[in-house]
């Protein structure tokens, strides 16, 4: 990096007559640095990005997400320091929202391609809360796609139990005009801590009928 005093010093001797050339030979600094800075008088400092302690151990944090997406920041810590990470936990809450976030913009714009009748894609949203006097209550929408048309199916309620997903799809295959071969699930709670098994019979009770 050339320093104020030698950006002085081209400009000075450029006002005297000197080439280019001179200019370089005599403040032994190539041609094309005079020129820059003959442009732009400001010496430029370079910025220095500096490294992260978490950066060697990324590929491991990858790893830890792929065998599990909902990896909390202190496991993932106790598994890095294993490694010999030495870092804080915070950097590596951070990345790990990162990495989500990232990830979940790709997905927003994946599209699942796939016949009329196969397949539809199931998924709640949460759209925080309604008053109902001196109380509130929360707000979600169960959300069903058919996967070929991207027909759209939303509910309102009040509960994510398994009584308003059975409603919901229910409601969502009478929409529809039947029922898929399957069903996508994104990590649904209720479908899969109590049992996704249950939503299947419900399914197959209802009855797969071609539709779209």
């Amino acid at each position: 990096m050339i320093d104020e005093r030698t950006v002085f010093e081209i400009h000075r001797l450029k006002q005297l007559g000197w080439s280019d050339r001179k200019i370089a030979r005599q403040l032994r600094i190539d041609r094309t640095s005079v020129k820059k800075y003959l442009t732009t008088p400001t010496a430029v400092r370079k910025r220095v990005v500096k490294g992260s302690k978490l950066d060697p151990y990324r590929e491991l944090i990858d790893q830890l997400l792929e065998q599990d997406p909902g990896v909390s920041a202190p496991v993932a810590l106790q598994k890095l320091n294993a490694s010999g990470f030495d870092g804080r936990i915070t950097i590596v809450r951070d990345y790990l929202r990162k990495v989500r976030g990232s990830r979940k913009k790709r997905k927003a714009y994946a599209r699942f391609e796939s016949p009329p009748g196969k397949q539809m894609q199931v998924d709640w949203g949460h759209f925080g809360s309604l008053p109902y006097g001196d109380a509130r209550r929360k707000l979600y929408a169960l959300v069903v796609i058919e996967s070929f048309s991207r027909m759209l199916f939303v509910r309102f309620t009040h509960s994510q139990n398994q009584a308003a997903l059975h409603q919901g799809l229910l409601d969502a295959f009478r929409f529809f005009g039947g029922s898929p071969e399957e069903l996508v699930v994104d990590n649904m709670a209720t479908a899969v801590v109590e049992r996704l098994g249950a939503v299947v019979r419900l399914c197959a009770g209802y009855g797969s009928r071609s539709y779209g």
